[in-house]
């Protein structure tokens, strides 16, 4: 019987043939934690009794949640994070340098056929480029850190099958939240997500990212997609190691294989509460916006700058309107600025934010919307309080979705301007 990719990364890192539903310890490629996970991983690292890490070059410690510091508790998280990092050599990511999930595949920490985990529920965002990557507790990292393994149960696979070609206007925000949508937000519970398809293929690296990103957003453990030409031209440059993809095999066994057509997918919102309440954005046009925020791990990669800059082109958002746009990490500003791309949002009346978490994770005190305003951001979540005002809603759309309605100070269609 074929493996699944997720068998046969986890098998790889075990030491053995592995099967849906077996429990295996598996050596760890990488660890990520930042300054948001309470307890903080280093504090329960430290309760452990531990005096060394298992691989100062397995783990990286990322302040982006709380990058501007708004409290005095925060700067001295921050702080605390810096000394360790320098006591124990681990790699270390300063304030603004970006969000973790840009950096970690960005600096080459994560890479084809990888096994990685980090302290935060969007580490499958890596799945992107053919990782097993999944979120971990505190205490977990912590004893990862002290013997480079842990423990998993080998998830079984949900296949979704994308055919067909996006149209003008779509993008792969607007498929990830489709798939929720149709699968529900606990529908893949500790379930590997295999994307696969024309409609996959077609997805340059950035996309395919925000796929992977929200695959936690449907219950799943991963959010995987095989390494073809694309993701090994984007790796190379990047990896200080030898790496070796894996593939799912054709006689592979899979819980379930889910098909859709892409072509008939519209631009999608995910209404207030919940990441699964996704409807038609026909079902929603013209819903008044105070605020649009272009932000999080989601959806503020070179190419979501760059979508929304070519709608704002020559325009200003509409006077009733704040919009916020934080770069997913520093290298992601820079070249933004190079090609003109921030500079086209902020003429358009963009406000900038510090690269990482600001204007998604409540916490930075970023962005914070008023009781009763509705917003329509990039984030991957919208939950009740997620931007730190439960009084608020918050709609959830593609960086197009996001241009289209700051310009309209309501939930615009953004095929009218692409």
């Amino acid at each position: 019987m074929g493996k699944t990719i997720a068998e046969k990364i986890l098998g790889r890192h075990a030491g053995c043939e592995v099967t849906a539903g077996e429990i295996v310890v598996a050596n760890l490629d990488f660890m990520m934690s930042h300054d948001a996970n309470r307890p903080l991983t280093i504090q329960v690292f430290e309760e452990m009794g531990a005096k060394q890490l298992c691989d100062p070059k397995k783990f990286a410690l990322i302040i982006d949640h709380y990058p501007s510091a708004p409290t005095a508790v925060s700067a001295n998280i921050n702080k605390s994070l810096r000394e360790f990092a320098r006591r124990h050599g681990c790699y270390f990511y300063e304030v603004g340098e970006g969000s973790c999930h840009q950096l970690v595949p960005e600096r080459g920490h994560a890479l084809p056929g990888e096994l990685v985990i980090g302290t935060d529920s969007h580490t499958c965002t890596y799945g992107a480029i053919n990782v097993f990557s999944t979120g971990v507790g505190s205490s977990d990292m912590a004893a990862a850190l002290i013997s480079g393994q842990l423990w998993f149960k080998v998830p079984q696979t949900i296949r979704f099958v994308v055919n067909g070609h996006l149209r003008k206007g779509v993008y792969s925000k607007d498929l990830i939240l489709h798939l929720i949508g149709s699968i529900t937000a606990d529908g893949a519970t500790y379930r590997a997500a295999e994307y696969v398809g024309e409609a996959i293929a077609d997805l340059s690296v950035d996309a395919r990212f925000t796929i992977s990103n929200m695959a936690i957003e449907m219950g799943a453990k991963a959010g995987l997609m095989e390494a073809d030409d694309k993701t090994l031209a984007w790796v190379k440059g990047r990896a200080s190691r030898p790496f070796e993809p894996v593939f799912s095999d054709p006689d592979a066994r899979f819980e379930r294989v889910l098909e859709y057509d892409a072509s008939k997918i519209g631009p999608q919102i995910a209404k207030p509460h919940k990441v699964d309440n996704v409807v038609p954005i026909e079902e929603v046009v013209g819903t008044p916006v105070q605020q649009a925020n272009l932000v999080a791990c989601t959806n503020t990669r070179l190419e979501d700058l760059e979508i929304a800059a070519s709608i704002l082109a020559g325009k200003h958002v509409h006077s009733d309107v704040r919009f916020y746009v934080v770069p997913a990490s520093n290298r992601v500003q820079a070249e933004a600025f190079r090609r003109g791309i921030l500079q086209t949002l902020v003429d358009a009346g963009a406000m900038l934010g510090i690269p990482g978490c600001a204007g998604c994770s409540g916490g930075a005190n970023f962005a914070v919307p008023a009781d009763g305003e509705n917003v329509i951001t990039t984030a991957n979540r919208n939950f009740l309080g997620r931007i730190s005002n439960p009084e608020s809603f918050i709609y959830l759309g593609s960086p197009a979705t996001v241009a289209a309605s700051a310009l309209e100070g309501k939930i615009a269609d953004p095929r009218r301007y692409v």
